[in-house]
């Protein structure tokens, strides 16, 4: 399968703009022979935009939005991840990404659980105890969001629950370039799994995002990686990789898993 992501500047506030960017990168995606594109984090509305303006903006997982990016998808015949900020049924608000493959349906929604300072916390409530892994083309994919990537937890979980493919939209900040650098590759390897981290470039009021989207096979190898410009990256991608890796690094299969959640004494 042919990965795409994309890594521009956020647009704030502006969704019905950052949608006809959506449908220009999809357009690009797929002439690349792409079926999966990933986007960065609240792609549809930008991040750093305070609560009130998140709350003004947020929508239903079904809403006017969503149905506009199963438009993109069906005209593109490609699968789409995309962050935007969720009017959960319980009427609070969520750091969400979903997933809508080529033919329109929505395969996943994913709700950030681990929030990222007072910034996160004062737009968001986090998500539950719900990580979905779903197919894809004859992949298993599983969803995180950006500072989600940071505890090994997360991306183990969802690789002993059979991701093959896990799939990251991020705003990750300077001066974090570390997590760009180094973390992404060692939760790939330590999973044998391949992992794709979109980020932002550029600047968002006082934060200025570190760049450094990537795409990392499950030897912990970089397939393809962004500067700090806009760019759209694209890699294919092996389920053989996974499957050998696995066979030869099999930390899944070694792990002890007993020793982790027994009582200390």
């Amino acid at each position: 399968m042919r990965i795409a992501l994309y890594q521009g500047s956020p647009q704030p506030l502006d969704v019905p703009g950052n949608l006809e960017r959506l449908e220009h990168q999809a357009r690009l995606a797929a002439a690349r022979g792409a079926q999966l594109l990933v986007c960065p984090e609240m792609f549809l509305s930008g991040y750093n935009i305070g609560s009130e303006a998140v709350a003004r903006l947020a929508e239903e997982a079904d809403g006017v939005s969503a149905l506009r990016v199963v438009e993109i998808a069906q005209a593109n015949r490609i699968a789409i991840v995309y962050g935007y900020p969720e009017l959960g049924e319980d009427g609070r608000i969520y750091n969400s990404v979903q997933l809508i493959d080529g033919h329109g349906s929505s395969l996943a929604n994913y709700r950030k659980t681990h929030l990222f300072g007072g910034l996160d916390r004062a737009m968001f409530s986090p998500g539950g105890n719900h990580f979905p892994v779903v197919e894809l083309n004859g992949w298993k994919l599983g969803l995180l969001i950006c500072y989600d990537i940071e505890f090994p937890e997360n991306a183990r979980r969802l690789a002993r629950d059979g991701a093959e493919l896990i799939l990251v939209p991020t705003a990750n900040m300077e001066p974090y370039d570390f997590i760009c650098q180094v973390t992404v590759r060692s939760r790939a390897h330590e999973n044998q799994c391949y992992l794709v981290y979109a980020n932002y470039c550029g600047a968002e009021g006082e934060i200025r995002y570190c760049g450094q989207s990537s795409i990392v096979g499950p030897d912990g190898s970089i397939l393809a990686m962004a500067g700090r410009d806009s760019v759209m990256l694209s890699a294919d991608i092996d389920l053989q990789r996974v499957h050998e890796g696995r066979a030869s690094t099999p930390y899944l299969h070694d792990l002890r898993a007993e020793l982790h959640s027994a009582p200390r004494d």
